[in-house]
């Protein structure tokens, strides 16, 4: 009890102060906890939970969500699952739509709500790996007490949020865990383990989006992986993920207005005429790769003679 207070008489504290500390990610959450949602940190609480109505209606709603990272859960909790570690993966209303724990783990994380059909927004349950990555719509790390409510201090949480083919925050990947031996190095692996495995939800999402484009990537740093562009059959661009539209500056609108992908990519400085002879060349060697190299059945598919392709061939030095 002591210490429930010892942490409550902190958090209040370091919430009213002014200085750069009190400017930190997770004390600033400690405000908005404090003076948006009226939480105070010496409250015992869990989550808020949904009815099995409204939880089935929440995974309804996120159908292709859970389809995009089943596959990557599973893969993530062979990693991790062992070591006393919860996964969660939850919608952009912080609803935990899918769970992965060990067995002999439950009975703790279920007490503590990390599991299906919790509610695990700041307004929920107060600062958390969840809620305050949905909050600041970055990856965070929330380590003991640095959570808001006393009852959530044995938990060590690493949260990154999950962007849709637009780039808006969708949904958000959590692993918990209560063990003790938990230091702040382990919880980095752990940020950077959970930042990895929802980028590859993210570019699942991004692809089942736009089934049947070409996904190109974009030249971007460190964030390359992340950055993809859809491509139509005319190479006008039909989606960006946000690592792309960062890197290339796109928007919606740029992108609904049909900008060709070699623009996009400042690729612009090639003229129309150039442009023309490109598209006849890349025509003319997928004619003559899908014949294998046959001119006269190249010829034959392009409806051209064969003396019409040698001649476009010779113009085009293509050999």
């Amino acid at each position: 009890m002591h210490e429930h207070l010892a942490h409550a008489e902190h958090v209040y504290t370091s919430a009213q102060r002014d200085s750069a500390a009190a400017s930190s990610p997770v004390v600033a959450s400690w405000r908005r906890c404090m003076t948006m949602h009226q939480l105070a940190p010496e409250d015992q609480r869990a989550p808020l939970r949904l009815t099995d109505q409204e939880f089935r209606r929440a995974r309804e709603q996120s159908e292709q969500l859970i389809a995009s990272a089943t596959e990557e859960l599973d893969r993530l909790f062979t990693t991790v699952g062992r070591a006393g570690c919860c996964l969660l993966l939850t919608d952009k209303n912080g609803i935990a739509l899918e769970r992965r724990g060990a067995a002999g783990d439950d009975k703790q994380f279920r007490e503590l709500g990390l599991w299906t059909g919790s509610v695990w927004t700041e307004a929920s349950i107060g600062t958390n790996g969840i809620g305050t990555a949905l909050a600041d719509e970055r990856a965070v790390a929330i380590f003991r007490d640095q959570h808001f409510f006393c009852s959530n201090t044995s938990l060590s949480c690493t949260t990154a949020p999950i962007r849709d083919h637009r780039g808006r925050v969708a949904a958000a990947l959590d692993i918990s865990t209560c063990r003790e031996d938990v230091n702040e190095m382990t919880l980095a692996i752990l940020t950077q383990t959970v930042r990895d495995a929802a980028m590859r939800i993210e570019l699942n999402l991004f692809r089942s989006a736009f089934a049947g484009a070409r996904f190109l990537m974009v030249p971007a740093g460190a964030n390359s992986a992340a950055a993809l562009l859809a491509v139509d059959r005319h190479d006008l661009v039909l989606g960006a993920t946000r690592a792309a539209r960062i890197a290339l500056q796109l928007d919606d609108k740029r992108i609904a207005a049909g900008i060709p992908a070699a623009d996009a990519l400042h690729e612009a400085g090639v003229s129309q005429q150039d442009e023309m002879v490109e598209a006849e060349k890349a025509a003319l060697l997928r004619a003559l790769s899908r014949a294998g190299g046959n001119v006269s059945q190249a010829a034959i598919a392009l409806g051209i003679s064969r003396a019409t392709l040698h001649r476009k061939m010779k113009k085009l030095d293509l050999h």
